[in-house]
């Protein structure tokens, strides 16, 4: 099994540090902890179940997902970044 998800070793990681930067996001915007948490465990376990039965089908498309999956999380990286500017310029006020 190690062996078929071998290809999204990376995706796996800094789709963990994503989640990361999302959760300090939630935090940042005062939303409700209970609720970010049960709709990040329902998000979390519709990815394992996919991940689960669709990394068969998958492989063949690895190259492709991890592209975009990096891309994506490329992203909302920078995103977090740029929305966080104003509050750190402001703490030096």
């Amino acid at each position: 099994m190690l062996d078929d998800i071998k290809p999204f070793i990376i995706l796996l990681v800094f789709g963990n540090i994503e989640n990361l930067i999302l959760a300090a996001q939630g935090v940042a915007a005062a939303v409700d902890p209970l609720g970010l948490g049960l709709i990040s465990l329902c998000a979390a376990s519709c990815w394992l179940l996919i991940g689960t039965f669709g990394t068969r089908f998958a492989l063949k498309y690895a190259k492709y997902i991890n592209f975009v999956g990096g891309l994506a999380i490329f992203i909302l990286g920078i995103q977090a970044m740029l929305e966080s500017i104003p509050g750190i310029l402001s703490f030096f006020h």
